[in-house]
């Protein structure tokens, strides 16, 4: 339970402060623990930075099952909640893939995480009729990051699209594979 805590704290700590700001007294303060805590938990920044990316990998283990013939509102709806209710979550997560191209040690904890969601996505589009699955999921992934990143990050974010443009656009991006949506 701690842990989960300790690990929501340094998230949203990296997506406000950035990974410069993450330190063992900020998620202390972000977590409202008693100070000493976190490096209770994570004695270093490498364990505090592994534990945080465990805890998005765990908060991203949903189960992904969209109903029969309604895949473009799945992926829509996605896209919708990480722009959205998922913001912070989001930008902690570009920072670490920009902390993991230049640190190694983080290189896989990140992509353990990437890796399971393609996989994910691979099989949802193997069960909706994709002839090939894993190409087809690296190109829907590649259309959410981009959107997603656009929308928080980018010149998108003047005017992040609604759930019925990126319902579309979903539409669009199946219909492009040959994939029922």
């Amino acid at each position: 339970m701690r842990k989960a805590i300790i690990g929501d704290a340094a998230i949203e700590v990296i997506a406000a402060e950035g990974m410069r700001g993450l330190t063992h007294r900020a998620v202390d303060r972000f977590a409202e623990l008693p100070a000493g805590s976190t490096s209770y938990y994570a004695r270093t920044r490498a364990a505090l930075l592994e534990l945080a990316i465990s805890r998005m990998i765990e908060l991203d283990e949903v189960t992904l099952d969209p109903p029969p013939g309604r895949l473009a509102e799945f992926v829509a709806g996605f896209a919708h909640a990480a722009i959205t209710r998922g913001r912070t979550r989001m930008l902690a997560r570009y920072e670490f893939a920009l902390e993991a191209t230049r640190r190694p040690e983080l290189r896989e904890a990140y992509d353990r995480g990437g890796l399971l969601i393609r996989k994910r996505c691979a099989d949802v589009l193997a069960d909706s009729g994709s002839a090939e699955p894993e190409r087809h999921a690296r190109v829907l992934v590649a259309w959410m990051d981009g959107t997603i990143f656009d929308a928080l990050a980018g010149t998108g974010s003047l005017r992040p699209p609604g759930l019925e443009e990126l319902t579309q656009a979903a539409r669009d991006v199946l219909a492009g594979l040959g994939v029922a949506g």
